[in-house]
């Protein structure tokens, strides 16, 4: 395990990532998603040291667990964070309504409605996030952390359209360990994680996988054939939501005067 001096200096150096990263783009301050979750409240931690008077969190509920607002609300207050609340719940029952009834008439699979309604909470949030920061010239700050980065446990151009990434590269273990480090209480540095996006759902039991059980594959350490081989089948399969859509090269045709 990491000693209290060594996550210190890790800490210090991501929230002075943070501020060189704003720096460079001209913006004023950042702003992040909170949830509730360990991810989001240790990304809210390092954001209140970047920037004291200039980091904002926003809390958005879309039919959410009355609990994970007063999560929520228990980490802006641990770090004495400014929140903004915007319930989501009201556009994202319109927008569903409105693709169910269309889609009706070309007799689509009433299984993947789940998904689709997960991911178009997720995409609201992003464009939520982004309508704060272009009125205050910040940056959007996302929480991803490595086992999520690696698998593609995210939503393309949702919790993944994100201008900075400040956690990527911990696996959930160190995560937890940064949120000790930062005086988060316990009931958040343990909260089981989840995204919030339909009742009872979970991150393991969506991916079908334990974080520990990631975190020790990217350590490079022994786990079942079967893990690893799952594992390396959600690395293949996001391989797109990590980078820019491909894009059709056609050659220049020299113009007929």
């Amino acid at each position: 395990m990491w000693s209290e001096q060594e996550l210190e200096e890790r800490i210090a150096s991501a929230v002075e990532w943070l501020r060189e990263q704003t720096g460079v783009a001209g913006s004023k301050g950042l702003v992040m998603g909170i949830s509730g979750g360990v991810d989001s409240a240790v990304v809210a931690g390092l954001c209140k040291r970047a920037f004291p008077d200039n980091s904002i969190g926003v809390i958005m509920p879309s039919h959410s667990s009355p609990e994970d607002r007063e999560d929520a609300l228990l980490v802006a207050r641990t770090f004495d964070l400014p929140a903004l609340e915007i319930d989501l719940g009201e556009p994202h029952t319109l927008i569903m309504g409105q693709v169910e009834k269309e889609l009706a008439r070309f007799g689509h699979n009433p299984d993947l409605k789940r998904l689709s309604q997960g991911n178009l909470k997720a995409r609201l949030r992003m464009s939520t996030l982004y309508a704060v920061a272009n009125a205050l010239n910040y940056l959007v700050v996302g929480t991803d952390n490595a086992p999520e980065s690696y698998t593609g446990y995210f939503t393309k151009y949702g919790d993944g359209g994100v201008d900075l990434l400040p956690i990527s590269s911990l696996t959930k273990t160190e995560v937890r360990a940064w949120a000790k480090a930062l005086r988060l209480p316990d009931k958040i540095a343990n909260r089981v994680p989840t995204a919030g996006l339909w009742p009872g759902q979970t991150d393991e039991s969506e991916m079908g996988i334990t974080y520990d059980l990631i975190d020790r594959y990217l350590l490079g350490e022994e786990v079942p054939p079967t893990a690893r081989e799952k594992i390396e089948t959600m690395h293949r399969q996001s391989e797109h939501k990590r980078h820019l859509p491909p894009s059709l090269e056609l050659p220049r045709l020299a113009r007929l005067d």
